[in-house]
């Protein structure tokens, strides 16, 4: 008997591009046995037809026109690999609008345009995957549409940024400062020539805004996520969380407390004995906590050619299963909650942490009072307080005080810190770090 042939298109030949391409030729007769259907990649739009992928490609299926993969008869799927919000927003909607189911890793696109998207899935009544724009290899999408859909989410911490995590690491082990590192990670190819988009936290929102979509069941606008990166961060604190029995990493937080959901991004004291304090170098995790589930641990590679192609393939796979079916399965990204209007995003002053924070403190008598005072004035409760000795350095006057809180409320810390600023006792910017 003659087994049905699942023609794919490729937009985008990069380096994931170029693992999904192996990857298809490489597994067909796997998927074949698995799927009951034959998976043929088709064709391949790239601007660049000439370069070397390290893939054997019959040139033929080659094109600089993604549209006419796009509406070629045979193509039953669509991959995006091109990523951006410009091009690969415009042909994801031709390849939906064209009644085309797509698969995509581009998680900036969902983030900011995610509404607009999966409502043209649904209006075509067509499927549109995204394992892979979140965690790369890790399946955490799937594990929220589908192994935790009985649970209601109640948080969701998260290492989403190879680049930021493999920095911390390095100045941690090795004591270097954060410009060292990033040149390095450069030269590596774990970082890209303009590392804002990674250092400054925004790759890890856009994730964290996918997440939170598909737990909460609404869109989470970017105005409403708190973003710090970790651009700023001095090797003294990375070394003074160490001594405290805590590890620095940039955390992604999704959170829901009654009828308010928490989405943010910063650098994070994480003990050392909590599981997402051992994920080093480029790797990341995310930690789920259900009400019937618990704590669950999602834990790999979040980036790279091979782990990002195959969570595509497997959300291909997922795809030619409902082809071959003949129904779709998930033509909203919001699929396992449905927002029913109650909830709503939590303000960033409103959020409550615990803190580090650190002080350059004129030393002198009185000076440690005015801080306690201002801080108590704020409702900021110190847990422990500490005055650090600078070794080697000379002697400015000014000592570093470090003060770790119970929690408080974001704009009530914020206004005890402008206190403290404005009476004169410190030599330079208070340094604060939210804690988990």
């Amino acid at each position: 008997m003659c087994m049905k042939q699942i023609g794919v298109g490729l937009l985008g030949f990069g380096t994931v591009g170029a693992g999904v391409a192996d990857g298809l030729q490489r597994n067909r007769k796997v998927m074949a046995r698995r799927l009951g259907a034959d998976v043929v990649l088709k064709r391949i739009a790239d601007l660049d037809t000439v370069t070397d992928r390290g893939v054997a490609i019959d040139p033929a299926i080659l094109t600089p026109d993604a549209l006419s993969v796009i509406h070629d008869p045979e193509i039953r799927i669509v991959v995006e690999l091109i990523g951006g919000t410009g091009v690969a927003k415009e042909l994801v909607l031709a390849a939906l609008n064209a009644g085309k189911p797509v698969v995509t890793a581009n998680k900036k696109l969902l983030a900011e345009h995610g509404e607009e998207i999966f409502s043209a899935a649904e209006r075509k009544g067509v499927d549109i995957y995204f394992g892979a724009s979140v965690g790369g290899g890790i399946p955490i999408i799937r594990v929220l549409r589908e192994g935790l859909a009985g649970n209601e989410i109640q948080s969701i911490h998260g290492i989403l940024n190879g680049t930021c995590n493999y920095i911390l690491t390095r100045m941690e082990q090795e004591g270097l400062p954060f410009d060292a590192v990033l040149r390095d990670a450069q030269q590596k190819g774990y970082a890209e020539a303009d590392p804002s988009l990674d250092i400054d936290g925004f790759d890890t929102a856009h994730k964290a805004m996918i997440l939170a979509s598909l737990a909460y069941g609404f869109h989470v606008p970017m105005t409403q996520v708190l973003v710090e990166g970790i651009r700023n961060l001095n090797g003294m604190d990375v070394r003074y969380a160490i001594e405290f029995g805590y590890r620095i990493k940039l955390l992604a937080v999704v959170r829901r407390d009654g009828d308010a959901v928490e989405v943010r991004v910063h650098p994070t004291l994480v003990p050392l004995d909590h599981m997402l304090a051992s994920v080093s170098h480029v790797f990341n995790a995310a930690m789920v906590r259900g009400d019937l589930s618990g704590d669950t641990l999602y834990y790999g590679r979040g980036a790279g050619r091979e782990p990002t192609a195959s969570t595509v393939i497997g959300d291909i796979g997922d795809i030619v299963r409902n082809l071959m079916a003949g129904k779709s399965r998930y033509r909203r990204g919001v699929c396992l909650a449905e927002d029913d209007g109650r909830l709503r995003m939590r303000p960033a002053g409103d959020i409550s942490s615990r803190y580090y924070v650190r002080l350059m403190v004129c030393d002198k008598a009185g000076s440690l009072g005015v801080i306690t005072t201002l801080l108590g004035r704020h409702g900021v409760s110190i847990l422990a307080a500490t005055q650090k000795a600078l070794s080697g350095a000379r002697d400015t006057g000014y000592v570093p005080v470090v003060i770790l809180t119970h929690a408080a409320r974001g704009a009530d810390i914020e206004e005890a810190l402008r206190g403290i600023r404005a009476a004169g006792v410190l030599n330079e910017e208070p340094v604060k770090l939210r804690m988990l």
